[in-house]
């Protein structure tokens, strides 16, 4: 019998953001490869900045994900009893 959406034999399931054995052993692996190259990985990252900064950048970026987790994935907490007003303005500032 299957199990309806919701339902199973561990109601609470995983909590939310857990991770799994093999997604950690993953990450590990992933670490220990650039803790293994740093060296290597500063060289690499210089010469191909030499011939490409933006390639170079690029790659920076795309590793970085890996270790600074992206603003959409960050959860946030608002206190509802605080009366602070924020306001964003885009553009040119206006002076008073």
């Amino acid at each position: 019998m299957a199990f309806k959406k919701g339902q199973s034999d561990n109601p609470s399931g995983r909590p939310k953001g857990s991770v799994d054995k093999d997604t950690r052993r993953i990450r590990e692996a992933y670490q220990m490869l650039v803790e293994n190259n740093l060296e290597n990985l500063s060289g690499w990252l210089s010469n191909l900045g030499d011939e490409s900064p933006e390639k170079a950048f690029s790659v920076i970026l795309k590793m970085s994900e890996y270790l600074v987790p992206k603003l959409s994935r960050t959860e946030y907490t608002v206190d509802s009893s605080s009366t602070e007003t924020v306001k964003f303005q885009f553009g040119e500032v206006q002076k008073p």
